[in-house]
């Protein structure tokens, strides 16, 4: 017979979410996104991913500036869902995830209670985890904090860049949500509390500060940076150009670690890549964006630019 649900989230991690729900045996009644915002050099309005796949599948559309204001409240409760089921989306008021008689269900990407916060795949990379997975849980007054439901494991594997995990998780994703529906549904699901320890790793929101690259960092530590970082926001390091003394920025997108004892001083440049002295040998840059240009490889930029008259900003 299936539930009734209302989804929540925005972007297209959350849409292929929802695309499974709307071809499941489950009805989504109505999806609740975020407002159209201004965004490129038109600063022409754009809808979330979410909104796209709703408008396309004839789904009714809420776009609350507050989640709180009641002509949105009433109009939520009208819908009378089973289920609220929430993907990368906004911390939800009690008095919305209260509000469905089988409660409120998150997909989290990561093995809770690990990784709690806004960039679990990025910090999963960063660092340096062979394993990671999606969790299901019903959402309560904290963040991310919720009695567990399901949980589906995934191994990391050396390399693998932010936008790649981010991949490899959607279909496993959407199953997991699904599995779980059908569980509260025939009143099977089973949730465990969360298990309070001092251990746990967090997942904060990515910022200036926590995004640039330390050169003082080990080789490995850089890697995972750029990787845990790669598509999106990137890794960035400020480069020195000495003949000018103009600081520019420079976003670092791919780069593999060459380990040496004692690395020289100054960056360099092989048929590999531009050299970067780091702790214990050198990061090996293969794809940047200098600030003002466009993306490119190691070769392209050193075609009009002689590298050894940059030095790193510290």
């Amino acid at each position: 017979m299936g539930l009734k649900i209302v989804f929540m989230g925005t972007p297209s991690f959350a849409s292929h979410m929802l695309e499974g729900l709307i071809s499941s045996a489950h009805k989504v009644v109505a999806v609740v996104t975020v407002a159209d915002k201004p965004a490129g050099r038109g600063q022409q309005l754009r809808e979330s991913a979410v909104k796209e796949t709703a408008k396309q599948a004839g789904i009714p559309i809420l776009q609350p500036s507050s989640l709180k204001d009641e002509e949105f409240l009433s109009k939520l409760k009208a819908f009378e869902a089973d289920v609220f089921v929430v993907v990368a989306f906004r911390m939800l008021p009690e008095v919305v995830w209260k509000m469905p008689a089988k409660g409120t269900i998150n997909l989290h990407a990561s093995l809770l209670p690990n990784y709690r916060g806004a960039a679990p795949i990025n910090w999963a990379i960063i660092n340096g985890e062979s394993r990671t997975g999606l969790t299901t849980f019903f959402i309560n007054e904290a963040i991310d904090c919720g009695a567990i439901l399901k949980q589906h494991h995934m191994d990391i594997l050396p390399g693998t860049t932010a936008g790649e995990l981010h991949d490899q998780m959607l279909d496993p994703g959407a199953a997991l949500i699904l599995d779980t529906l059908n569980a509260i549904e025939n009143n099977l699901a089973e949730s465990i509390p969360q298990s309070a320890t001092d251990s746990i790793k967090e997942a904060p929101k990515l910022t200036k500060l926590n995004t640039r690259v330390n050169f003082k960092a080990t080789g490995l530590e850089i890697t995972n940076l750029v990787n845990g970082l790669n598509p999106y926001p990137s890794a960035y390091c400020l480069l020195r150009h000495t003949p000018t003394q103009r600081i520019v920025n420079f976003k670092l997108f791919k780069g593999i670690f060459l380990a040496d004892e004692h690395p020289t001083e100054g960056l360099s440049s092989t048929k590999d890549g531009i050299l970067i002295p780091c702790k214990d040998g050198y990061f090996c840059l293969q794809m940047l964006q200098a600030e003002g240009k466009r993306s490119m490889n190691h070769k392209e930029f050193l075609a009009g630019n002689d590298i050894t008259q940059f030095e790193v900003c510290e």
